[in-house]
């Protein structure tokens, strides 16, 4: 699928790589889709990169893929317990359109805390930051974090900031960052 150029059925929306602003791609652009992780597809236009939701994947002549609802497992107290793990999980289904590593490998999460709501319901905050300040991709990618640690089932509401400091380095991806980057 990726590599190859593939004609737009449909005008589609999209977001600008790397300056994050919202555009569009009349149909019968033509785009060879560079990166197709999490939930996105990262596509060669003739003008540069842009990013395209799944939600639009028939534009590209794709099928949008259907997810499985997955019942939640309710605690003792008739609570759903959301774990710090299902949270990280989530996260890993988080890509930079640019870099094909999940943001939690490639050392961008900070700092991820679980909290209760008045309700009962869990929060969650996080903290993390871009490979590079000037990212106009920043918003996006932080939105998308934000909607994947929503679906944890239990968890009612989340957070995420975007921190400079510790500056973010090359030293900061994990073992498996690095293996797909090819710099193990």
């Amino acid at each position: 699928m990726q590599h190859r150029e593939i004609t737009l059925t449909r005008d589609c929306k999209v977001i600008l790589i790397p300056s994050g602003e919202e555009s569009s791609l009349p149909a019968g652009s033509p785009v060879i889709i560079t990166q197709s992780l999490g939930g996105t597809y990262t596509v060669a236009t003739q003008t540069g990169l842009a990013r395209i939701a799944e939600t639009d994947a028939d534009a590209l002549g794709l099928e949008i893929e259907k997810k499985e609802n997955v019942a939640p497992v309710p605690s003792a107290a008739g609570s759903v317990e959301v774990k710090d793990d299902d949270v990280w999980a989530q996260l890993k289904n988080v890509y930079d359109p640019e870099i094909p590593v999940n943001i939690v490998d490639l050392g961008l999460v900070y700092d991820l805390i679980l909290g209760k709501s008045e309700s009962g319901g869990t929060t969650v905050n996080v903290k993390m930051t871009l490979t590079a300040p000037g990212c106009g991709m920043g918003p996006t990618i932080a939105a998308d974090a934000r909607s994947r640690i929503l679906t944890v089932p239990g968890v009612e509401s989340a957070e995420v900031d975007l921190v400079w400091s510790p500056p973010w380095n090359q030293g900061m991806i994990t073992e498996a960052g690095r293996m797909k980057l090819g710099l193990v």
